[in-house]
This record gives structure tokens, C-alpha cells and sequence, in this order.
């Protein structure tokens, strides 16, 4: 300990506060990270990404204690960073807040700024997770994707959309192609089911309709934006 202390730079916290400092960040940005996995909704998710939460808040901890408060080390740290070039990308921008939270608990963390990193954590856990369980800026979203083949006249039009009113609380044509050389038409609606019962009797009345084949119905979650 002794030795430890000797050799540091002036300034420098000891071998117990960077212990400290250090497993704090990382509890903290455990925490972080399991609202994460709490609160995710979404198509991809990734155990590099949560486990990279926790591990950026103890290397962003670490760098803060070892700067101090050195201006020279902390533009010299600058211009190390600007070297190494980050190409990950996300595609929502609430991962990219998630990492900066970690982020910021280990700053917090390393500058010994304890109140600020539990206080700041607790609240934006209880936030993340308020904001998941009202539902905060979902819109009313379709419950799935009926696909089927078929040809594009009037009549075969007309009783696709009468089974569609038949079964569904809300329908919208999204895509029309022609397959088959031009000869038939995959057609994609979005619906709103109101019941689970209607999604066997919607499929039941489209395949009840002589000239279609391939019908399908594609479930989704109506909370998530893809």
C-alpha cells in the first residue's frame, strides 16, 4: 500500500478510493444495464451490448481517476481517444442513451462523486421503467400482416375486403406486387384483430375464397416499431 502510494503522482486517489470508486461504477452500472434488459423491446438484442454497460462505466472510472485533476493528462487522454475510431453502430437511439448513462455513472464514480452517481442512477432507472410500463409516445399500432396470392379483379377485391370487415376491427392495403409474370398479385394488409379468436376465422374466409393461395398471417407485437 505503502509502495503503491510512493509511486503515484501527487494527487492521485489511493489504492482503497479507486477500489471504491471502481466497484461502484460497476454495481451501478449493473443496475443500468438490467433496466435495460427489463425494458427492451425490440428485434435484436445483444449480450455484448449489456455487458458492455457495466464494462464502459469501469474503464470511463478508471480514466477519471487516473487524470485527476490534471489538465495535462486529461488533454493528453483527449487526444488518445480521437485516435481510436468506434464503429459500432445502433440503430435505436435509446441503446445510445443507455451507454451514456453507463458512461456517466462511471464518471460520476471516478470523480468520487458518489451522491450524484446513486442519486442519478436510481433516478434514471425509475424513469426508463415509468416511461416502459405507460407506454410513453407508443402510438396504436396494427396487430399483424395478412399476405396472399391472388388475381386483381373487382370481384376477388371485393370479397377480400368483405372477409377483412368481417374480422377485423381496422384494415389497410400496405403493399401490392405482381408475381407469376403479371398473371396474379401478393397483396400485404395490416390488421387490427379485436379478438384472438378472429385470427383463425379471418384465415378461415380468405382461404374460403376460391382464387386465393398463400395466405398467411403474420402476428406482432403492437408495442413495437419495426
Amino acid at each position: 500500500m505503502d509502495l503503491l502510494s510512493e509511486l503515484s503522482k501527487p494527487g492521485a486517489a489511493d489504492l482503497l478510493s479507486a477500489a471504491t470508486a471502481i466497484g461502484l461504477a460497476f454495481a451501478l452500472a449493473q443496475l443500468v444495464s438490467g433496466v435495460y434488459i427489463l425494458t427492451f423491446r425490440g428485434l435484436s438484442y445483444s449480450r455484448s451490448f449489456v455487458q458492455g454497460i457495466p464494462l464502459g462505466a469501469i474503464v470511463t472510472s478508471m480514466l477519471m481517476l487516473a487524470i485527476g485533476d490534471s489538465i495535462a493528462a486529461g488533454i493528453g487522454l483527449a487526444g488518445g481517444l480521437s485516435i481510436v475510431r468506434f464503429r459500432t453502430t445502433m440503430r435505436d437511439p435509446r441503446d445510445m442513451v443507455f451507454i451514456f448513462a453507463g458512461l456517466g455513472v462511471g464518471i460520476a464514480c471516478g470523480l468520487q462523486a458518489y451522491p450524484a452517481a446513486i442519486g442519478g442512477t436510481v433516478l434514471f432507472s425509475l424513469a426508463a421503467i415509468v416511461l416502459f410500463g405507460v407506454s410513453y409516445g407508443a402510438r396504436k399500432q396494427f396487430d399483424g400482416l395478412v399476405r396472399l396470392v391472388g388475381p386483381a379483379d373487382s370481384e376477388t377485391s371485393e370479397s377480400i375486403a368483405t372477409a377483412l370487415r368481417a374480422h377485423t376491427a381496422h384494415f389497410v392495403l400496405v403493399t401490392m406486387r405482381e408475381v407469376a409474370q403479371g398473371d396474379e398479385f401478393e397483396r400485404a394488409y395490416q390488421v387490427r384483430i379485436p379478438n384472438p379468436e378472429a385470427r383463425a376465422q379471418l384465415l378461415a374466409a380468405l382461404d374460403a375464397i376460391e382464387p386465393l393461395h398463400d395466405v398467411s398471417l403474420h402476428m406482432q407485437d403492437p408495442t413495437l416499431e419495426v
